[in-house]
Parts: structure tokens; sequence; C-alpha cells
């Protein structure tokens, strides 16, 4: 027998992968839901809505997903809340600033420019980017109050638990009637272009099933959703947060090297169900991942892929060659001349970047960047061979940098054995 004549390998059904993956929490009627899902392609809507000017790294469970959905077959409809993000969707703690509707817009566009690169726009799955404010902004009160919310008992309503957590402290009309926005859409997204499927974040199901019923109340449907669970650390901490803030997708916000660093220094106990949740590698590549973490975490081969998969996915990959040659020249493994002015900063912001009017010796440039604390340690250092200016040993430390030496005409590297850097910045 040839290869040619072997039957074709075992593909697990969409169902069965998400279920794998994890990523399936809850579900409507489980059957119809995999009957979908495995069925020849459905439209399906996933929304975000425009609370900031960029999504960050939490967001990224629904867009990969909804890649992952239209890998399968399944036709994608991203939605931008330009009408739900000038509501806001109850928080459990307080009652949310509302932002102006002219700063919604602006984040409605740069979040839509933000999902295109994620999913493809052409073919017979071809994907469509919707804003919700295209059907609410046109209806009057009248019609909201008589043909949307008199589909909605308030005790159900009342019974949604973050609704319930609210009622003590206060809830306004305004964030009560969120529901009733979002249930809308899937109806609207159901009659306008045949969604069948919504999909969210698990704090989504009582916003989400409230849609699954306000179609059904219409007389339509029937349709189906799930959600994927909240991402969290194994420490119980939130995902996507660090000391400075959450990690976004923007590169003005969070630059690529900063994002490639967050999956890099994954903890070995979460990496495994991370590389699941967004990784678009095989189950069998991704089990001998898991397996390599166990046996040798220090090679961290699981972060590497994690890492440059998902900073190619959102970067590209021009920007993600950038990012491993910057991690590679920092550490004496490459070359730094190689280095954009933009990703040596941003390499030596996050390692911490400090500012001099002008070069002074060696043995101040590492206590004042922070290498070592006094000049005593600093000439200790020099002098046992653990100091490095752009990866050249210095032996002196009453030695001089000159302008010449200066990356981009003013930055310089400085590393203190093999693991410690910093950077310096020299002029305003």
């Amino acid at each position: 027998m040839t290869d040619s004549t072997l039957p074709p390998a075992r593909r697990d059904s969409l169902t069965d992968d998400l279920r794998w993956r994890g990523l399936l929490q809850d579900s409507t009627d489980p059957d119809e839901l995999r009957a979908l899902l495995d069925g020849p392609g459905a439209a399906f809507y996933v929304g975000f809505d425009p609370t900031a000017p960029s999504l960050h790294v939490g967001h990224l469970m629904q867009v990969t997903t909804a890649r992952r959905l239209q890998l399968a077959g399944h036709r994608p409809l991203l939605l931008v809340g330009g009408a739900t993000g000038q509501i806001g969707d109850p928080k459990e703690s307080a009652e949310r600033t509302l932002n102006p509707p002219e700063v919604v817009a602006s984040w409605v566009q740069r979040i839509r420019d933000q999902l295109a690169p994620f999913v493809s726009y052409t073919g017979d799955h071809a994907a469509r980017l919707v804003n919700n404010l295209d059907w609410t902004g046109e209806m009057s009160v009248v019609e909201f109050l008589r043909d949307v919310g008199k589909h909605f008992p308030v005790n159900r309503m009342l019974a949604r638990e973050v609704v319930r957590a609210r009622l003590e402290s206060g809830i306004s009309f305004t964030e009560f009637s969120y529901q009733l926005l979002q249930a809308n859409d899937f109806f609207e997204l159901h009659r306008r272009h045949g969604c069948q499927l919504q999909f969210g974040g698990s704090d989504q199901w009582g916003n989400i099933t409230a849609g699954v019923d306000y179609v059904r109340r219409r007389g339509l449907g029937p349709v189906q959703a799930f959600t994927t669970p909240l991402v969290t650390r194994s420490d119980g901490s939130k995902f996507g947060k660090t000391e400075g803030g959450a990690i976004w997708l923007d590169p003005e916000m969070t630059s690529p090297y900063a994002f490639y660093q967050f999956w890099i220094n994954v903890d070995d106990r979460d990496v495994g169900r991370y590389l699941r949740y967004f990784s678009f590698r095989s189950r069998e590549e991704l089990e001998e991942l898991e397996k390599e973490t166990a046996e040798r975490p220090a090679s961290r081969a699981a972060q590497r892929a994690l890492a440059e998969e998902l900073t190619t996915l959102v970067h590209g990959e021009r920007e993600m060659a950038q990012v491993v040659a910057a991690s590679q020249a920092l550490f004496g493994r490459g070359s730094l001349d190689e280095l954009s002015a933009v990703t040596l900063r941003a390499a030596l912001t996050e390692a911490g970047l400090v500012r001099l009017d002008d070069l002074p010796d060696v043995a101040t440039l590492f206590k004042e960047s922070g290498l070592v604390p006094s000049m005593k340690e600093a000439r200790r250092v020099i002098a046992e061979g653990g100091a490095y200016v752009n990866n050249i040993r210095v032996v002196a430390a009453d030695a001089v940098v000159s302008p010449a030496d200066l990356l981009h005409d003013r930055y310089l590297v400085l590393r203190r054995g093999k693991r410690s850097f910093a950077g310096v910045e020299v002029g305003s």
C-alpha cells in the first residue's frame, strides 16, 4: 500500500475540537448546537463594545474563536456596539461613566479596523463588520418600548446576577435596559443576515440567552448560543493585567515587544491552557508542547510558541521578526544594529529606560540605570568582567562612551551579566 492510498487522517468535528480546547462553557440545546457547529456553515455573531480605544488580550478569546469558526466554514458577523457602547453593560461594582457619543464613534472605527486582520472578508464564508447603531439609532422610544420591551418580563431581568448585586446600591434604567438592546441585536442580525448563532464570554450568558429567547418570542428562530470561559491565571488573578494596566492590541498602547514579553512570561501552570484557547496548532502539536513544558520547563518552548504565534497574528510577521531579534540581541545573541528605533525603544522601556542629558563614565551609567545600587558595586562588576555596553564588555570604570556609539544616535544598551539589562536615552 502506498501513501496515496492511505485513508485520510481522522479529524475531530468542530464541536469536539472546541470542547477539547475548553472553549464551550455554557450552551443552549447541546444537540442542536452540535448540528449547527458541525453542519455546512451558518452565520454567527460576536460583539465588542467600544469602552476603550483598543481591544485588549482579554478579547482575544472571542477574536480567535471567531477565526476558528470561520476556518471551519461558518460566516462571522463581527459587531462593534456603537449603540450599546454608549450605554454600558452593568458592572457589579458601580454605574459606568458614559462616554460622549463622538468618543464612542471614534472608538468604534478604531476597533473595526483592529478586528479586520483576524478574519477573511472574501469567499463563501466572508466576514462582515456590523454596527448596532445602524438599527438602534433609528428606533424611537415608543418603538423600543412597544416592540422590544414588551417581550421582557421584569422578574427575569431582576433575577440576573449582576442586577441583583446592584439593587441595594442602585442601578439606572439606562444600564438595566442594556440586556434589551443586546437581545435586539440578535433579532436584527437574524432578520437581516440570517444569523443563527451568538457566542461570548461566560459573563454574558444572561444577555445571550435573553437574545435567544427574544428571537423565539418574535416568532423567528430557532437560534443557538454558547459561551467561552473567562480567562484567568492559575493564581486567580485577572488575565491580561500587569502592573502597568491592560495589555492592549493597539501597538501604540502596548508595543509588540511588550505584547510578546507578556506571553513569554506566562506561568508554566497556565501556558498549556492558553495554547488550547488561542493557538491554531494541531492537537498533536499542543500535546507535545504541554509534554515538553512538564519535562523541560526551563526551555519555555510552549511560551515561545504561544508568544510567536499570537504576536504574528496581532502584529504581523515583520513586527514578530523584529521582536525576536530584539529579544536575542539584548542578551548578546544578535546584532543591536539591526533593530529599528521603535522596537529598540520599546524593549528598553520594558526593561527600564533612563534619560540623561549627556554621557557620564561607564560606572555612573550603570548606577544611574539601576543595574547596580552604588558606584562601588558598579566598579566591582566592571572589574570582574560582568559589564557590557551595546553587548561589548567594558573593562574601565572611568571610560566614557563616544556619541558615535549611540544606537540610532540616542540609545545605549547596558547589561550586567547574562540576564539583567537596562537602557539609556541621551538627549531630550
